[in-house]
């Protein structure tokens, strides 16, 4: 399968129907598939707020789709192409201390929210870590918000909405709002777009309230849902990319 994804030069949705995100892309699982590594800072004394690090995470993912290692003949952009045209995995470990000064040492980029911080890396091969990554844990990454969220105000704010009826690590959601990010990222004309980008990719991640689940992951937006490699079953739905340029078109 190819995903036209690269094709930036016009005023339409840059992949729409043809999203290797769409379940009808069987192809998908016969390419060499590789895996997008994010790493979360995760000290003793200091842990990240769970929906601070979710926001974060999502925005990583976004900020690597347009850094310009990843675009044209950037030295990330093979990478990027090859793991696009499989199965869109992410993998979330934790780092503190010398782990997280050795991560930064790794190509990638370093995206901080008010309370976290997230590595993200160009893609690898699914066994192909580099063993500063691959010692990293996996476990671990069950993060609380210590206060209160408040709720996603505004109507130009892009949410992602969680499943309220899953149960998902702080990895496992972190992953999860990545591919709701990158999935709006696909759906959106370029002048769309710039505007998230320049607005520093703005958005928040809420779980949805139960009575509302149904109509968001049946109301025409984009719906990730999940392989079921972990922790959920396949095919679960799990997040719902609630852009507002999406929904104008619903």
């Amino acid at each position: 399968m190819s995903s036209q994804h690269t094709d930036d030069t016009t005023g339409v949705p840059a992949v729409g129907a043809d999203s290797p995100f769409r379940q009808e892309h069987v192809l998908r699982d016969e390419a060499p598939q590789f895996v997008l590594p994010l790493v979360v800072r995760i000290e003793k004394t200091e842990p990240p707020a769970r929906t601070d690090a979710l926001e974060t995470a999502a925005r990583a993912v976004l900020v690597l789709l347009t850094d310009e290692r990843s675009r044209g003949e950037g030295e990330w952009a093979e990478a990027v192409r090859d793991w696009q045209d499989a199965r869109i995995r992410k993998v979330v470990r934790r780092a503190r201390g010398a782990e997280w000064r050795k991560a930064q040492t790794l190509p990638g980029v370093t995206v901080h929210g008010d309370t976290s911080e997230v590595r993200v890396f160009p893609p690898v091969p699914l066994d192909g870590w580099p063993k500063e990554l691959a010692k990293l844990q996996v476990s671990g990454t069950d993060l609380d918000d210590p206060e209160p969220v408040t709720a996603a105000t505004g109507p130009d704010l892009p949410v992602l909405w969680l499943n309220p009826g899953l149960d998902m690590s702080a990895g496992k959601a972190m992953a999860q709002a990545g591919h709701a990010a990158q999935l709006a990222w696909w759906e959106l004309t370029d002048d769309e777009r710039a505007a998230w980008q320049e607005s520093g990719f703005a958005l928040a991640v809420r779980t949805a309230p139960r009575e509302r689940w149904a109509d968001l992951s049946a109301g025409g937006l984009p719906v990730v849902r999940d392989a079921g490699f972990t922790e959920i079953a396949p095919g679960s739905a799990t997040v719902v990319s609630d852009h507002p340029a999406l929904r104008t078109r619903l």
